[in-house]
Protein backbone atom coordinates (compact mmCIF):
# COMPACT_ATOMS: atom_id res chain seq x y z
CA UNK A 1 0.00 0.00 0.00
CA UNK A 2 1.45 3.65 -1.37
CA UNK A 3 1.15 6.30 1.00
CA UNK A 4 -1.84 8.93 -0.10
CA UNK A 5 -0.63 11.33 -2.30
CA UNK A 6 2.71 9.51 -3.70
CA UNK A 7 2.98 7.73 -7.01
CA UNK A 8 3.04 3.47 -6.67
CA UNK A 9 6.08 4.23 -8.60
CA UNK A 10 8.77 6.99 -9.28
CA UNK A 11 11.01 6.22 -12.30
CA UNK A 12 13.84 9.01 -12.69
CA UNK A 13 16.68 10.11 -15.30
CA UNK A 14 19.98 9.44 -13.69
CA UNK A 15 22.55 12.50 -14.84
CA UNK A 16 21.02 16.03 -13.65
CA UNK A 17 18.15 14.61 -11.82
CA UNK A 18 19.72 12.22 -8.97
CA UNK A 19 22.90 12.56 -9.77
CA UNK A 20 25.33 15.76 -10.04
CA UNK A 21 28.10 13.77 -12.65
CA UNK A 22 29.43 16.63 -14.05
CA UNK A 23 32.68 16.23 -11.86
CA UNK A 24 33.41 12.89 -13.47
CA UNK A 25 32.54 14.14 -16.86
CA UNK A 26 34.44 17.57 -16.79
CA UNK A 27 37.32 14.86 -15.35
CA UNK A 28 37.06 12.97 -18.28
CA UNK A 29 37.03 15.93 -20.92
CA UNK A 30 39.98 17.17 -19.44
CA UNK A 31 41.83 14.43 -19.33
CA UNK A 32 41.09 14.19 -23.17
CA UNK A 33 42.53 17.69 -23.81
CA UNK A 34 45.66 17.13 -21.25
CA UNK A 35 46.26 14.20 -23.51
CA UNK A 36 46.49 17.01 -26.60
CA UNK A 37 47.96 19.72 -25.49
CA UNK A 38 45.08 21.41 -24.28
CA UNK A 39 44.57 23.53 -21.37
CA UNK A 40 41.73 22.28 -18.77
CA UNK A 41 37.89 23.71 -19.26
CA UNK A 42 36.02 24.95 -16.77
CA UNK A 43 32.93 22.83 -14.72
CA UNK A 44 30.21 26.07 -15.51
CA UNK A 45 31.03 25.14 -19.52
CA UNK A 46 30.65 21.70 -19.30
CA UNK A 47 27.49 21.48 -17.18
CA UNK A 48 25.18 22.88 -19.45
CA UNK A 49 25.55 20.04 -21.69
CA UNK A 50 25.88 16.83 -19.48
CA UNK A 51 22.38 15.86 -19.93
CA UNK A 52 22.54 15.65 -24.12
CA UNK A 53 25.22 13.11 -23.72
CA UNK A 54 29.06 12.17 -24.87
CA UNK A 55 28.41 14.23 -28.13
CA UNK A 56 26.94 17.30 -27.08
CA UNK A 57 30.14 17.41 -24.10
CA UNK A 58 32.66 16.46 -26.63
CA UNK A 59 31.23 19.29 -29.03
CA UNK A 60 31.80 21.68 -25.94
CA UNK A 61 35.16 20.30 -24.96
CA UNK A 62 36.58 20.29 -28.60
CA UNK A 63 34.56 23.02 -30.63
CA UNK A 64 37.06 23.47 -32.85
CA UNK A 65 36.62 19.30 -34.47
CA UNK A 66 33.92 18.88 -37.30
CA UNK A 67 31.33 16.71 -36.27
CA UNK A 68 32.72 13.13 -37.97
CA UNK A 69 36.03 13.95 -35.81
CA UNK A 70 34.08 14.36 -32.87
CA UNK A 71 32.25 11.30 -33.22
CA UNK A 72 35.07 9.58 -33.48
CA UNK A 73 35.81 10.66 -29.49
CA UNK A 74 33.11 8.80 -28.52
CA UNK A 75 34.89 5.36 -27.50
CA UNK A 76 37.78 7.29 -25.75
CA UNK A 77 35.58 9.23 -23.67
CA UNK A 78 33.48 6.28 -22.77
CA UNK A 79 36.08 4.44 -21.39
CA UNK A 80 38.11 7.74 -19.61
CA UNK A 81 34.81 8.44 -18.16
CA UNK A 82 34.16 4.95 -16.74
CA UNK A 83 37.46 5.05 -14.79
CA UNK A 84 36.63 8.55 -13.62
CA UNK A 85 32.94 6.87 -12.54
CA UNK A 86 31.68 8.46 -9.25
CA UNK A 87 35.04 9.42 -8.06
CA UNK A 88 33.83 13.09 -8.18
CA UNK A 89 30.30 12.93 -8.83
CA UNK A 90 27.94 13.16 -5.65
CA UNK A 91 24.00 13.05 -5.24
CA UNK A 92 22.05 16.36 -5.33
CA UNK A 93 20.95 17.93 -1.73
CA UNK A 94 17.83 16.41 -0.74
CA UNK A 95 17.76 13.16 -3.28
CA UNK A 96 18.55 11.11 -0.35
CA UNK A 97 16.12 11.72 1.39
CA UNK A 98 13.43 11.94 -1.04
CA UNK A 99 14.31 8.22 -2.08
CA UNK A 100 13.81 7.59 1.68
CA UNK A 101 10.44 9.36 2.04
CA UNK A 102 9.19 7.68 -1.00
CA UNK A 103 10.19 4.00 -0.04
CA UNK A 104 8.69 4.39 3.60
CA UNK A 105 5.43 5.61 1.25
CA UNK A 106 5.88 2.01 -0.12
CA UNK A 107 6.72 3.37 -3.36
CA UNK A 108 8.74 1.61 -5.84
CA UNK A 109 11.37 3.70 -7.61
CA UNK A 110 13.76 3.06 -10.41
CA UNK A 111 15.84 4.43 -13.47
CA UNK A 112 15.56 5.37 -16.98
CA UNK A 113 18.37 6.54 -18.39
CA UNK A 114 20.04 7.67 -21.73
CA UNK A 115 23.54 6.84 -20.49
CA UNK A 116 24.72 3.28 -21.29
CA UNK A 117 23.42 0.43 -19.15
CA UNK A 118 26.60 -0.38 -18.73
CA UNK A 119 27.50 2.60 -16.78
CA UNK A 120 24.46 3.66 -15.02
CA UNK A 121 24.89 -0.27 -13.62
CA UNK A 122 28.29 0.02 -12.55
CA UNK A 123 27.31 3.11 -10.37
CA UNK A 124 24.88 2.06 -8.19
CA UNK A 125 26.93 0.05 -5.92
CA UNK A 126 28.72 3.25 -5.21
CA UNK A 127 25.84 4.69 -4.32
CA UNK A 128 24.07 1.62 -2.30
CA UNK A 129 21.16 1.20 -4.92
CA UNK A 130 21.47 -2.18 -6.07
CA UNK A 131 18.76 -3.58 -4.14
CA UNK A 132 17.19 -0.20 -4.27
CA UNK A 133 16.58 0.38 -7.44
CA UNK A 134 13.41 -1.65 -8.67
CA UNK A 135 14.40 -1.22 -12.35
CA UNK A 136 17.21 0.22 -14.29
CA UNK A 137 16.63 0.99 -17.92
CA UNK A 138 19.79 2.38 -20.62
CA UNK A 139 20.08 3.93 -23.42
CA UNK A 140 20.84 0.60 -25.30
CA UNK A 141 19.65 -1.48 -23.13
CA UNK A 142 16.33 -1.51 -25.97
CA UNK A 143 15.56 -0.56 -29.47
CA UNK A 144 14.65 3.04 -28.86
CA UNK A 145 15.32 5.85 -26.22
CA UNK A 146 14.08 8.95 -24.84
CA UNK A 147 12.53 10.69 -25.96
CA UNK A 148 10.66 7.46 -27.19
CA UNK A 149 8.20 6.45 -24.61
CA UNK A 150 9.48 2.90 -25.07
CA UNK A 151 11.81 2.64 -22.45
CA UNK A 152 9.42 3.75 -19.84
CA UNK A 153 6.67 1.39 -21.19
CA UNK A 154 8.97 -1.11 -20.85
CA UNK A 155 10.25 0.15 -16.98
CA UNK A 156 6.39 0.38 -16.00
CA UNK A 157 5.90 -3.50 -17.17
CA UNK A 158 9.23 -4.81 -15.57
CA UNK A 159 8.05 -3.27 -12.31
CA UNK A 160 4.33 -4.77 -12.66
CA UNK A 161 3.13 -1.03 -12.05
CA UNK A 162 0.84 0.64 -14.79
CA UNK A 163 1.98 3.62 -16.23
CA UNK A 164 -0.83 6.29 -15.32
CA UNK A 165 0.35 5.20 -11.58
CA UNK A 166 3.98 5.67 -12.55
CA UNK A 167 5.64 9.05 -12.43
CA UNK A 168 8.46 10.17 -14.61
CA UNK A 169 10.99 12.90 -12.81
CA UNK A 170 13.75 14.29 -15.79
CA UNK A 171 15.75 17.29 -15.85
CA UNK A 172 15.73 17.71 -19.87
CA UNK A 173 13.00 18.18 -22.24
CA UNK A 174 13.10 14.47 -23.80
CA UNK A 175 12.30 13.22 -20.29
CA UNK A 176 9.44 15.24 -20.61
CA UNK A 177 8.39 14.13 -24.17
CA UNK A 178 8.96 10.65 -23.45
CA UNK A 179 6.97 10.47 -20.54
CA UNK A 180 3.91 12.48 -22.75
CA UNK A 181 4.76 9.96 -25.41
CA UNK A 182 4.23 7.21 -23.07
CA UNK A 183 1.21 8.86 -21.29
CA UNK A 184 3.05 8.96 -17.94
CA UNK A 185 2.52 11.71 -15.61
CA UNK A 186 5.89 13.76 -15.07
CA UNK A 187 7.75 16.00 -13.36
CA UNK A 188 10.10 18.84 -14.46
CA UNK A 189 13.61 18.52 -12.49
CA UNK A 190 14.68 22.49 -12.41
CA UNK A 191 18.16 21.74 -10.12
CA UNK A 192 19.66 19.70 -13.34
CA UNK A 193 21.22 20.67 -16.30
CA UNK A 194 20.43 23.06 -18.83
CA UNK A 195 21.20 25.39 -21.24
CA UNK A 196 20.23 28.78 -21.35
CA UNK A 197 18.16 29.40 -24.08
CA UNK A 198 15.82 26.19 -22.93
CA UNK A 199 12.67 27.19 -21.51
CA UNK A 200 11.09 24.41 -19.02
CA UNK A 201 8.10 25.89 -19.27
CA UNK A 202 7.42 25.11 -22.85
CA UNK A 203 8.33 21.56 -22.23
CA UNK A 204 4.56 20.80 -20.24
CA UNK A 205 5.51 19.02 -17.48
CA UNK A 206 2.55 18.15 -15.43
CA UNK A 207 4.45 19.48 -12.54
CA UNK A 208 7.91 21.49 -12.27
CA UNK A 209 10.06 21.51 -9.13
CA UNK A 210 12.96 23.46 -7.93
CA UNK A 211 14.30 20.73 -5.17
CA UNK A 212 14.76 17.36 -4.54
CA UNK A 213 13.66 18.18 -1.31
CA UNK A 214 10.17 19.19 -1.98
CA UNK A 215 9.64 15.99 -3.77
CA UNK A 216 9.76 14.60 0.15
CA UNK A 217 5.62 16.07 0.12
CA UNK A 218 3.17 14.03 -1.20
CA UNK A 219 1.41 17.17 -2.10
CA UNK A 220 4.28 17.95 -4.61
CA UNK A 221 4.21 14.78 -6.85
CA UNK A 222 1.71 15.90 -9.82
CA UNK A 223 -1.45 16.97 -9.42
CA UNK A 224 -1.61 20.38 -11.64
CA UNK A 225 0.42 22.24 -13.57
CA UNK A 226 2.48 24.69 -11.42
CA UNK A 227 6.03 25.27 -10.21
CA UNK A 228 6.59 23.91 -6.86
CA UNK A 229 8.78 24.92 -4.41
CA UNK A 230 9.60 27.91 -6.39
CA UNK A 231 11.83 30.65 -4.43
Amino acid sequence: MTAAGFPRAALFDLDGTLLDSAPDMLATANRMRTARGVGPMTLDVLRPHVSKGARAMLAAAFPELEQGPREALVPEFLAIYQEELGRHSVLFDGVAEMLAALEAAGSTWGIVTNKPEYLARDILPQLGWEARCAVLIGGDTLAEKKPHPLPLQVAAERIGIAIADCVYVGDDERDIQSARAAGMPSIAALWGYRQVHEDPAQWQADVMVELPATLIEPSAWPAARHVVGAT
